[in-house]
């Protein structure tokens, strides 16, 4: 009988069951694109959600899909990519 992980610890570094937590939210392909380059730059792994979903609803843009990233790396995170949207203005 195989047994299930142990989710009480997840989010600790080294875990493969990191807890996600929500970075950005949209529909904007470029600018997920664009965050997920800056994180991958910086060594920050990243998940996008609803991608499947929001491409099947169409383009009416009702899903917009979700830039995830380990609770644990979530405030580097969203520090890293407003540095980075200030240097673009």
């Amino acid at each position: 009988m195989s047994q299930v992980p142990d989710m009480s610890d997840a989010g600790a570094v080294g875990r493969p069951f990191a807890r996600m937590k929500e970075l950005i939210r949209t529909n904007d392909v470029v600018r997920l694109s664009w965050a997920q380059a800056r994180l991958g730059e910086a060594g920050i792994d990243s998940l996008v959600l609803d991608h499947h979903t929001s491409l099947v609803e169409g383009s009416i843009g009702a899903i917009p899909r979700r830039l995830m990233v380990a609770e644990h790396d979530h405030a580097r995170a969203r520090a890293l990519l407003a540095a980075a949207e200030e240097e673009l203005r």
